[in-house]
């Protein structure tokens, strides 16, 4: 009998452990069940689903190299840069990125048309399966989470590389490869017609028992999420580059991506997001499931996100090296300074002072930020070096071991700073693992920034900043009464800091076309203990990342242009 190839990775396990041991662990040999088997129940047909839900991201950028299961993009973007011995891991620095060199974004594009093979596979036979005719409700509605995890792979796979070829058939030995690049425009177009027909059928809201898995409200937020990036300057004819490949020029853009955003904020009934009156209970937010959140991937109490390796989750993987954390991203201090003050002042105001900087900023910067003297896991951070001999070196120093840390010095931190959102505090170790905390990858907040965005760019601005304020007032700010320019940067600063270390900066700053985020002196704080205990600090620079035009894209990948020839390189590459 045919049999069906599926990519069925461990991490699947995880990713549903909502249900029971014996249910998971019995699906350990559906990479050789007959097609015919599978076509016929719509059990087997919900396990394929299953699998093809390890597209969606994780804390890891990419699954199939080690280091980069235990960071994400944060490492590559204005937040924050690859901690450990400084490595180059996302290959931006020297001469930046060549179509056989991406560091760590190496194999996203044969990664991600692998699933979408899969997907495909399963969509031209699911219609005239014997499981169609069996319970054609729930494989319609399996076919719907296949519709919306391949658009989901699209919308992140233009932000890569602008427009790339539209696969709705699987292939298969005989198949011809060499397919050229659709347009940008097209891709955009597919995207908004799959998620449409996605949302008809998915369910607005699933029990408790069921989440992770696609709803209305989560193919929503990525058509919401596709048409703000298409508006965007990056996309617009009139930049560099340009071209089909790159361009979207809908005259309609903006309207397109304000109404996207506003069904969504129509159906939750443009409620405010959840309460949160201290950085402990907005730290908790991202802890475990809640109404705020329209897509996240979960994770069991006693499952991991890579297979059994604890490593990949953020406790360890990013707490200061004193805690055994790896600390592997070092948040800037450019971007720490980004932060508000508790008045809603900025840094650049009266109300900061530089020889303190961690006292009386807003509540985000201490929910997610570790930085000196920070109360974590039942003692303060301490990076400082000692220069006077009364005086020890820090835990979380660069000699933390000589004072007894048992974490590597080579983590502790280049710039004065860890990511301290996504820990979860109540836990005894690094290496333990919460009950059910998931991986958020859409949400209302991001929702309501989008159309304020969208709302601000087509100069309503009063819109703009109802929806702006329900962010940042939320988070105890004081409302924003600016208009204009100054308020597009005031819905760009508030989505850096909302937003922070869930994978968006990186995006976002290329496609607002902000070169002087993206390429950069890296600014970190040196910390210093000299006599009486007397703890000081210095900026300095850790490293320079240049920029590089060519790199509001990926290349494509030169072993994919030497198989297609028909396949047209991205610029600068």
């Amino acid at each position: 009998m045919k049999k069906i190839k599926l990519i069925y990775l461990f991490a699947a396990i995880g990713f549903f452990s909502m249900m029971s041991c014996e249910d998971v662990l019995d699906t350990d040999s559906l990479d050789s069940y007959p097609s015919d088997l599978i076509f016929s129940d719509p059990v087997q047909l919900e396990r394929v689903v299953y699998s093809a839900y390890n597209s969606t991201e994780s804390w890891g950028l990419n699954k199939s190299i080690w280091w980069a299961r235990r960071y994400n993009i944060e490492a590559g973007s204005f937040e924050a840069k690859f901690n450990f011995k400084n490595l180059n891991r996302l290959g931006l620095s020297g001469n930046g990125w060549n179509s056989l060199n991406v560091g760590d974004f190496r194999n996203k594009w044969r990664d991600y048309f692998l699933f979408v093979n899969e997907i495909n596979q399963f969509l031209n036979n699911v219609d005239d399966s014997e499981a169609m005719a069996v319970n054609p409700e729930k494989v319609n509605g399996l076919k719907a989470e296949m519709k919306f995890l391949r658009a989901n792979i699209y919308s992140k796979m233009i932000k890569m590389f602008g427009g790339i070829p539209i696969f709705e058939t699987a292939f298969g030995l005989g198949s011809e490869f060499n397919i050229p690049r659709n347009s940008y425009e097209e891709c955009v177009t597919f995207i908004v017609k799959e998620l449409d027909e996605a949302a008809a059928i998915l369910p607005e809201t699933r029990p408790a028992s069921e989440f992770g898995r696609a709803t209305k409200l989560a193919a929503l937020a990525v058509k919401a999420r596709t048409l703000l990036f298409a508006a965007s300057k990056l996309h617009d004819p009139a930049t560099l580059p340009s071209g089909p490949l790159y361009d979207y020029a809908k005259a309609t853009k903006w309207k397109d991506a304000a109404d996207a955003a506003k069904v969504i904020i129509d159906l939750v009934g443009g409620r405010d997001l959840i309460a949160t009156p201290n950085a402990a209970a907005y730290q908790k937010l991202f802890l475990s499931a809640n109404q705020d959140i329209l897509f996240a991937r979960p994770y069991g109490e006693t499952l991991y996100d890579f297979g059994l390796d604890v490593n990949s989750l953020p406790d360890q993987t990013q707490s200061p090296s004193g805690y055994g954390g790896w600390g592997l991203s070092s948040p800037t201090h450019n971007f720490a300074l980004e932060f508000n003050m508790a008045d809603g002042s900025t840094t650049s105001g009266a109300s900061y002072v530089a020889a303190t900087p961690n006292a009386n900023r807003e509540m985000r910067y201490y929910a997610d930020l570790n930085y000196q003297g920070a109360m974590f896991r039942g003692r303060a951070v301490d990076y400082a070096l000692a220069t006077d001999a009364s005086q020890a070196d820090g835990l979380d120093s660069a000699n933390g071991s000589s004072v007894g840390s048992s974490g590597n010095d080579n983590h502790s931190s280049k710039t004065g700073y860890n990511i301290r959102k996504f820990q979860d505090e109540e836990l005894t170790t690094t290496t333990d693992i919460s009950a059910g905390r998931p991986y958020v990858l859409y949400r209302l907040a991001e929702v309501y920034l989008n159309y304020a965005e969208a709302k601000a760019e087509m100069g309503e601005d009063a819109e703009a900043k109802i929806y702006l304020n329900k962010v940042s007032t939320r988070a105890l700010q004081p409302a924003i009464t600016l208009g204009g320019d100054a308020l597009k940067e005031a819905i760009k600063r508030e989505r850096r800091i909302e937003l922070a270390f869930e994978g968006h900066n990186f995006w976002d700053e290329r496609r607002w076309m902000n070169p002087a985020n993206l390429g950069f002196d890296i600014k970190g704080l040196k910390w210093e203990k000299g006599a009486a205990g007397v703890v000081t600090h210095t900026e300095y620079n850790v490293v320079t990342r240049p920029w590089f035009d060519k790199q509001y894209y990926l290349p494509i990948p030169n072993q994919e242009i030497q198989k297609a020839s028909a396949l047209i390189q991205n610029d600068g590459y």
